[in-house]
């Protein structure tokens, strides 16, 4: 196979899973913007946390709400758990790594707040204390995940959300995570703003 070839085959692989998805994701990316925007309605805030190309995605929509996504408008609250490396270290060495989330949850989070998890293999030890922790505190739970949800999914409560991507396959679920992110802002932008 020739190196083009191999990038077309690239392609058509995300374009079939993107294409599967929007066929189940819709109604879960819906609803899980509607938890976020009655949390921020509420003076409530979006906390988020991944490992990888995952902690790349929940710092993703943290900036797409603290900036802007694709208009102007103000500030919403939103906090990535996996930027301040002296916090997490210093968890990690004191404690263990798979509390690094769960402890800032308990310190940060708020009753009425939201925790955006996200995990492709839905496994993440730390993923899934930081969704105990934010149970505990009240926080209703937006989980991204793929494969067959791993042990998040058992998490999920009946208020929680979960968007799973229907594949195995770890890049075509990154890939699917960040439309999904996509759909997330302008959905919270639009309840929020409108034609602003």
């Amino acid at each position: 196979m020739d190196f083009q070839n191999r990038i077309l085959t690239h392609f058509h692989n995300s374009i079939d899973t993107k294409s599967q998805a929007s066929e189940v994701l819709p109604a879960h990316i819906e609803y899980a913007s509607r938890l976020m925007v009655d949390s921020l309605l509420n003076e409530g805030k979006i906390l988020s946390c991944g490992n990888g190309g995952s902690a790349g995605d929940a710092q993703h929509f943290s900036s797409e709400l603290l900036n802007r996504f694709e208009r102007e408008r103000p500030s919403l609250p939103a906090m990535a758990l996996s930027t301040d490396t002296s916090t997490l270290t210093s968890i990690a060495n004191d404690y263990s790594y798979n509390e690094v989330f769960s402890k800032q949850i308990r310190a940060l989070g708020q009753p009425g707040d939201v925790l955006l998890a996200v995990s492709t293999s839905g496994n993440s030890a730390n993923v899934i204390q930081a969704i105990q922790a934010a149970h505990e505190r009240d926080m209703k739970v937006v989980a991204l995940s793929g494969k067959d949800g791993g042990n998040m999914a058992s998490l999920m409560t009946a208020e929680d959300c979960e968007i799973r991507v229907p594949s195995d396959v770890t890049a075509r679920i990154q890939e699917v995570h960040l439309l999904v992110i996509h759909c997330l802002c302008d959905l919270i932008d639009e309840q929020l703003f409108g034609g602003m």
